[in-house]
């Protein structure tokens, strides 16, 4: 997710159809521009609908410390809430805690508090992993005590086992609660995946930050924010962090970067009806819902569309290949731009399956290919789908413009969720 750019137009006969087929009006949208340190918002789909981001994806945005005295938890005005300034919202309705018993606001006060909130396939949650083990092993002792809140965005995403692999993959090692209800992300009145609020020692917020990025700003904070509790701090000549490096071969120059895509027609269809063009633009799509159709994807695409070639399901939430084939014969294309391109797939049956991957008909190679991406003997680049996750599949050496990407599975039980872009000189 980075930041955005104007996209060519599917134009008004595309329009007009879709708008009978929904009921509803389609404008313009756009995709994102560098710098990429955005944040995954929610937009304006409501939460029983599990909130994921849109095309106008938000950058990163950081709250206010410097005014907020720090000792008026119960001050009769301060309400409850989110912002620079509110009482902290305790944890509430809460699935399960993992890597920790309960725990909640006020058995907290004393102690610096960092509510994380991510879930496990954002790639912008995932890029901000390395600064929260960082701050974990720096500032535990000193009384920081970061709780990450996990706020799925896709259904199997609820599922405890998935998020404590995820976890431990990862080397989260601090206490996480499963928000599956998103009723402390409501609390919060969050809108964005990842999303950062420091509450200090009297439970108050002091400090937010939506996306990636200001990491030496966040850091700065917290120390303060120790110290106000007490901590001896001196002896801790660390360096601040700074943001990741984006791809050296960029310079200063304003690049075009293709936005997340979805591949279910729940985010189609509010798409739509919020005022962006849809990701998939075929048709068939949107007239064969919950049921197989054979597809065919034009000759010529359309930049940042998602198009299906042969027998597909489309879902609320995914794309389903919907046969059993032996040559690779189905898949999916996308022409896009960006660095590196991630993918959350899914498999129905928990068996491993083999995806091919090509791009602009040749399979990848050692110098293009994603960490997930493996090459055969006779050189086929392919992803095995083992668990469902978010799955790096390109890092081409600089940025790419208008590459075709394909993906080819013959499994049935292969399912795209979404697609992701990056311009980072490492990580997805």
């Amino acid at each position: 997710m980075i930041s955005s750019r104007p996209i060519r137009s599917t134009g008004p006969v595309w329009v007009l159809i879709l708008a009978m087929l929904l009921v509803s009006a389609c404008a313009g949208s756009s995709a994102v521009l560098v710098p990429d340190q955005a944040a995954e918002p929610a937009g304006e789909i409501p939460v029983e609908a599990v909130p994921a981001n849109t095309d106008n994806q938000a950058a990163g945005s950081s709250g206010d410390v410097s005014a907020q005295p720090g000792n008026q938890r119960d001050t009769p005005d301060r309400k409850v809430g989110g912002r620079v300034g509110d009482v902290a919202p305790d944890f509430v309705g809460i699935t399960n805690w993992i890597n920790s018993e309960p725990l909640s606001i006020t058995d907290l006060r004393g102690q610096v508090v960092l509510v994380d909130v991510w879930t496990y396939t954002c790639v912008n949650c995932i890029r901000t992993f390395p600064y929260l083990r960082d701050w974990n092993a720096r500032y535990a002792d000193d009384g920081l005590v970061i709780i990450g809140l996990h706020a799925p965005e896709f259904e199997f995403e609820k599922v405890t086992e998935n998020v404590v692999q995820a976890a431990a993959k990862n080397g989260i090692v601090w206490p996480v609660a499963q928000d599956n209800d998103m009723l402390t992300w409501s609390a919060y009145e969050n809108r964005y995946w990842p999303a950062k609020y420091l509450v200090d020692q009297d439970g108050l917020v002091r400090y937010s930050h939506f996306g990636e990025g200001s990491y030496g700003e966040t850091e700065k904070v917290i120390r303060e924010l120790l110290a106000e509790a007490g901590a001896d701090l001196s002896d801790d000549n660390f360096e601040m962090p700074e943001d990741q490096a984006l791809d050296a071969t960029l310079g200063n120059q304003r690049v075009e970067v293709t936005p997340e895509l979805y591949a279910g027609y729940q985010r189609n269809f509010s798409a739509v009806q919020f005022g962006s063009d849809p990701y998939v633009v075929q048709t068939e799509y949107y007239k064969n819902r919950d049921s197989i159709a054979s597809f065919t994807a034009p000759e010529d695409l359309v930049p940042n569309k998602v198009y299906f070639n042969g027998d597909w399901l489309a879902e609320a939430e995914r794309a389903k290949h919907g046969r059993v084939t032996e040559n690779y014969e189905d898949y999916i294309a996308i022409i896009y731009s960006a660095k590196s391109v991630n993918a959350v797939i899914t498999s129905d049956s928990g068996e491993p399956y083999r995806v091919r991957i090509t791009m602009d008909g040749e399979y990848l190679t050692d110098e293009n290919k994603g960490a997930d991406v493996m090459i055969a003997d006779d050189g086929e680049s392919y992803i095995l789908v083992t668990e469902p996750r978010l799955y790096t599949i390109v890092d081409n050496p600089g940025y790419v413009r208008g590459q075709e990407l394909r993906i080819s599975p013959n499994s049935a039980d292969f399912g795209l969720f979404a697609y992701t872009f990056g311009l980072y000189q490492e990580g997805p």
